[in-house]
């Protein structure tokens, strides 16, 4: 395997965010007394929530304005008086509580450590994101968590992966793959900076983007075999 340094997304690559998204929001709403939680209000409060953190990635409005105002339009749009500031604080709590594992994931990182130096890149919240990681069972195999909290710049910004790459023990871009379920963010990250990529991808989606990964996996047990190929 020519790789040693392995940058994995978190959400939805390593954690199951979807699953560990609609228990927060389910518990934070049921705290706030609203206990009817139906299908349609998460996923109207999901599609809001993805349109901000886009904006976001654009640079187009800050992280503290994407936390409060994810709730605000949702709560809003259903007609609820609920508090967005309280339901914010709520959420990022809970979202630190309920964490889920993709199937192998654990595993994947244990045998990677083993031969090299796993760390998370992520474009979530720095606080919560190492609260996450440590609750997962998987900190003891990641040597380093770089946020776009922490750096300024968010993925695909190639100010991002220069911030990585200063975190990282040893940095070379032959010896560096991203692995991550984003193509407008994890995968064309990689592309405009020059390292190889493996896009997961569970739902054996139509890759209709710009973004060119090295390698492609459905399961997260295929990433090894995948990256021997690559040798």
């Amino acid at each position: 395997m020519k790789h040693s340094l392995f940058l994995f997304d978190l959400d939805d690559t390593l954690l199951d965010f979807k699953a560990s998204e609609q228990l927060s929001f389910v518990r934070t709403l049921n705290q706030l007394g609203h206990h009817d939680v139906t299908d349609a209000l998460f996923t109207q409060y999901q599609a809001i929530n993805t349109g901000l953190w886009r904006a976001f990635e654009q640079g187009d409005v800050t992280k503290d304005f994407l936390k409060v105002e994810r709730f605000r339009k949702t709560f809003v749009a259903h007609g609820l008086a609920l508090d967005a500031n309280a339901a914010s604080l709520l959420y990022l709590e809970s979202l630190s509580e309920t964490v889920v594992l993709i199937d192998g994931a654990l595993r994947l990182c244990e045998q990677l450590a083993a031969v090299g130096e796993v760390a998370i890149i992520t474009n979530g919240v720095d606080a919560i994101q190492h609260r996450r990681v440590a609750a997962s069972g998987l900190g003891h195999y990641i040597s380093f968590i770089a946020t776009s909290e922490a750096c300024g710049y968010a993925k695909p910004d190639s100010r991002f992966f220069d911030y990585t790459a200063r975190m990282a023990r040893a940095f070379a871009k032959p010896e560096t793959i991203i692995v991550g379920d984003r193509l407008d963010a994890d995968i064309l990250g990689a592309n405009q900076f020059g390292i190889e990529s493996c896009w997961f991808n569970p739902g054996r989606q139509a890759n209709q983007s710009e973004a060119l990964p090295t390698c492609e996996i459905a399961h997260l047990d295929d990433l090894i075999p995948a990256l021997k190929a690559l040798a």
